[in-house]
């Protein structure tokens, strides 16, 4: 299956060319392009592309911030800013930016980025798990979080737990062999769980420190966390990885 992309540009020659250096690379097909932020809420929920090429200044209108609202949809989408504008650099990389390339565009640096979005996807695998909602809360003494259904109740050993992740206002807390959702907020739950077990890698994500098989750079500033046993991910940011050095090396 291609990996989907959608163009956020309001120069028609360039969405033109970004158009087909991503076309003509296998694995990507372009799903959707638009002018301006609106349409390009819409466009990404319409299409749920993995990728977004996105320019900073959009037919007056800042691209960042629109990169921030897909972001709070699905926090996995690879944002890749293409743009004139090198002073926004920082700014966009405190979004977890996948990449930032710089107009007039060299070609072999846009196939080049390409390939690692290719080669990231690829080494991810999707997974289904049974799930179970509503509300969450810890038990002290017994080192468990309680999720409770309409109809039952979940009791999860906090050391069992791999990762909790926040999406499209659900929060999911995965294990080797299941997957939780709950209505619970990420502040909520980090603030019950021992913090020399589990870490806030990501405004997204907390994991478990001691589960982690290995941490690979994603995007310049941003890596990605493998986890023992296990195909689901998290994002971790540059500080958060500069923590973990000092914690262990």
């Amino acid at each position: 299956m291609s990996i989907k992309v959608i163009l956020v540009e309001d120069e028609i020659n360039i969405r033109k060319i970004l158009s087909k250096v991503i076309e003509r690379t296998p694995g990507f097909e372009v799903v959707g392009e638009c002018d301006n932020i609106n349409d390009a809420i819409a466009v990404f929920n319409e299409t749920a592309p993995e990728v977004v090429f996105m320019d900073i200044e959009i037919n007056g209108c800042n691209g960042i911030d629109c990169a921030k609202m897909i972001l709070d949809l699905q926090p996995n989408t690879k944002i890749i800013f293409a743009t004139a504008h090198s002073e926004y650099m920082s700014n966009a990389f405190e979004l977890y930016a996948f990449d930032y390339l710089i107009k007039p565009f060299n070609i072999e640096r846009i196939e080049q980025t390409l390939e690692r979005v290719k080669s990231i996807s690829e080494e991810r695998k999707s997974t289904d798990h049974e799930s179970i909602d509503k509300i969450i809360k810890y038990e002290c003494g017994l080192d468990k979080l309680i999720v409770k259904g309409k109809e039952s109740i979940s009791f999860i050993d906090a050391k069992d737990i791999i990762l909790i992740q926040r999406e499209n206002n659900t929060t999911m807390i995965y294990t080797k062999q299941d997957l939780y959702k709950t209505s619970a907020g990420l502040g909520d739950i980090e603030s019950k769980l021992d913090e020399n077990q589990f870490m806030r890698s990501h405004k997204s994500y907390i994991i478990n420190i001691s589960q982690i098989k290995k941490i690979e750079p994603y995007g310049r500033w941003t890596f990605v966390v493998l986890f023992k046993d296990c195909d689901v991910t998290a994002l971790m940011t540059k500080e958060k990885y500069e923590e973990i050095k000092r914690k262990f090396l």
